[in-house]
């Protein structure tokens, strides 16, 4: 029991400083940092201007050499807008409409890098606005995707960041309807990208190059994505947020931004795969056909004041297109929202490999996605992720009967012999090895284990960390309501009782230091009481330092788990109230007196001095111990009596034998001396 308290406090004061801590923090320093952006912004504006080339090509087509790496170029970075909406204003562009998708395409590169998802939008409010998931580089937090070329060797124009391309066909993309961009270097070549798309999130992308000169040319295809500052993310351990890939025999890569700017480059050679960046909810990959060699990299530069990273990846064998012919290089971008179903398909269809572990599922995947698969089924049944909680707890505990079952009636037995342990307790008080010696013989004459009550704690807390993992990483559970004032399950309780529900004007949130600990809502109140409830029904710990470690267990959740996402308090909560009540069925079937509602009243009572134990072998202790303090503080009183009386004060001889004498005498026999006449 004390083992499960432990990890799971470390887990709690874990949350709150790695999670809670940060995000005051950074809540505290949002208008400075804005003020510092306008700033910049502003100052940049006053600069002189770049020559053309530095201000549209932040990060020009990389280099490739014979053996397919890439040479990462970077330019200096120059906001050209103040947003992201004025740059895809002042842009010509191709647009995106499907129907999970709504964005453009640049005609300037060839970029995509306008992207808004439809699905989602940025709170719980319909009317919020839809999330803004890629942007131009020329704007603040640039996030886009590329595709291109790189010469084998030889000298060719190739089309770069700011190539103006065309649309033949079609203007907007739409599913089943593609586009098709060309670009044309004057000089023989003619280039061509087509990007078709499905009803989700994934893009293909061909790109062809028809040579109509007298000579054979060799390149190597590339992709990449490139990010502009380092995002916002939630720093927490349970989640990857960074660069991320499956990269043959390297397995699964992930880098955190921190890392990359740790290690600068990262390469991997591989065999088909993928890489990208992932968010918690959001991810952009790109990759190659299964089974297409290339050269991968991660990477990290700073030509100016803002962190550019990089995922990409090359060709390792180049494509040769001859006099009068064409060639053409497959590739694919996923970008949108991680849902598992989705992107389970893509796995499977497109033979991506281990596509899946694009949703972080943790070292525990084998609990967890169960776990998730679970509730998706009992929300298709049941409509409602909060009841699917509420369901999937039964069945746990269902699943976990037997063995709950088992540990429930070893603590009936504890609670039957919590006398005869007081009992020896107070025989042994003064030697504690006697005392221990006596109570495993006792556990052991009665069948009864001291460990049995760590089981229904040992067994929830898997299932609470898988529940945790679901709800932390999982969009599915992004903005699912429940009952009442909970719209979203994945967010914590949103009341505050220390500012009375909303009726004082101050969210105790806010306050500096404590504050994480004080936004404590309606649903952890009543976790906490749950949790007071079901240890009232277990006997107490013998030891004081535990039963008090014990009764403050329930306050200090209760604070702990305050900012915790409100569906795993309600399972929680749930998971308590039914473990209260099968604790309290099975301890009375085994004959256990359970006096739950006289335990609860107790706590409320002032505790008056201890009284003798009310069971007859208690009694017979406190009666021997008396027995034996009163024998030894009776006889020296009786012998000091003796002297006092029996020996006169000048003679040695008299007194050393009336001494003797009277030692011998019981006292029971001994007789007052006559006075003299």
């Amino acid at each position: 029991m004390i083992i499960a308290i432990v990890l799971s406090i470390i887990v709690l004061f874990g949350w709150q400083f790695l999670i809670v801590g940060p995000k005051m923090e950074q809540a505290a320093i949002e208008a400075e940092l804005q003020v510092e952006r306008d700033q910049r912004i502003a100052q940049q504006a006053n600069e002189q201007a770049l020559p053309a080339e530095a201000q549209t090509s932040d990060l020009p087509t990389p280099n490739a050499v014979s053996n397919g790496e890439i040479n990462q170029i970077v330019a200096p970075s120059l906001f050209e807008y103040e947003n992201r909406q004025q740059a895809i204003t002042n842009s010509p562009r191709v647009k995106i409409n499907t129907s999970s998708l709504l964005g453009s395409i640049n005609l300037i590169g060839a970029r995509l890098d306008d992207l808004e998802l439809k699905k989602y939008h940025e709170t719980v409010d319909d009317s919020s606005p839809i999330i803004a998931y890629l942007s131009p580089s020329n704007a603040p937090n640039g996030y886009f995707i590329e595709q291109g070329w790189v010469p084998a060797g030889n000298s060719v124009k190739l089309p770069n960041a700011k190539s103006l391309w065309k649309v033949s066909g079609n203007t907007t993309l739409k599913e089943n309807s593609p586009i098709t961009l060309t670009f044309d270097n004057g000089e023989g070549l003619e280039f061509s990208r087509t990007f078709s798309i499905d009803e989700n999130y994934l893009f293909s992308v061909t790109q062809s190059v028809k040579n109509n000169t007298n000579n054979s040319i060799s390149l190597f295809p590339y992709s990449r994505i490139a990010r502009y500052g380092e995002p916002d993310v939630t720093n927490f351990f349970v989640l990857h947020e960074g660069a991320i890939g499956v990269l043959g025999e390297e397995n699964l890569v992930e880098k955190k931004y921190k890392d990359l700017v740790e290690e600068k480059t990262i390469d991997v050679e591989s065999e088909g795969g993928w890489l990208g960046f992932t968010d918690k909810y959001w991810a952009a990959t790109i990759m190659p056909e299964p089974g297409t060699m290339i050269n991968a990299r991660f990477s990290w530069n700073k030509p100016t004041t803002t962190d550019i990273y990089q995922s990409s990846f090359v060709g390792q064998d180049s494509i040769t297109v001859a006099a009068n012919s064409s060639s053409q290089f497959k590739s694919y971008v996923f970008a949108g929202a991680k849902v598992e179903s989705i992107i389970d398909q893509y796995e499977k269809a497109q033979g991506f490999d281990r596509f899946e572990l694009l949703i972080d599922w943790g070292w525990f995947h084998f609990i967890t996605k169960p776990m998730f698969y679970a509730l998706r089924w009992l929300h298709s049944v049941l409509g409602n992720f909060g009841l699917a909680i509420l369901a999937l707890t039964v069945v746990v505990k269902a699943l976990f009967f037997p063995l709950a079952n088992r540990s429930y009636a070893s603590m009936a037995g504890m609670r039957k012999v919590q006398p005869e342990m007081k009992a020896l307790q107070e025989r042994y008080k003064d030697d504690k090895m006697e005392q221990q010696k006596a109570v495993m013989e006792l556990y052991k004459r009665e069948k009864i284990s001291p460990l049995s009550g760590c089981w229904p704690m040992l067994i929830q807390i898997p299932v609470f960390f898988s529940l945790y993992k679901v709800l932390f990483v999982t969009i599915e559970m992004r903005h699912a309501p429940f009952f009442g004032w909970i719209v979203d399950l994945a967010a914590p309780d949103p009341t505050r009782i220390f500012n009375l529900f909303g009726l004082l004007p101050y969210d105790p949130a806010t306050i500096p230091v404590i504050g994480g600990f004080l936004a404590i809502g309606i649903w952890p109140v009543l976790m906490g009481m749950t949790m007071w409830v079901q240890f009232k029904l277990n006997p107490p710990p013998p030891d004081p330092s535990q039963a008090m470690i014990f009764s403050l267990m329930p306050i200090l959740f209760t604070f702990l788990l305050g900012t915790f996402p409100a569906g795993l308090v309600i399972y929680w909560t749930w998971n308590n109230l039914l473990s209260v009540t099968q604790q309290y069925f099975i301890m009375k079937k085994h004959g256990a007196e359970v006096n739950l509602l006289e335990n609860i009243m107790a706590s409320f009572k002032k505790k008056k001095p201890a009284e003798a134990v009310d069971n007859p072998l208690a009694k017979n202790v406190a009666n021997e111990n008396v027995t034996k303090k009163e024998a030894k503080n009776e006889k020296p009183k009786t012998r000091s009596k003796i002297k006092s009386k029996t020996r006169p004060a000048n003679a040695t001889t008299k007194a050393k034998t009336t001494k003797t004498k009277a030692a011998k005498k019981p006292p029971s026999k001994k007789t007052k001396p006559k006075p003299k006449k």
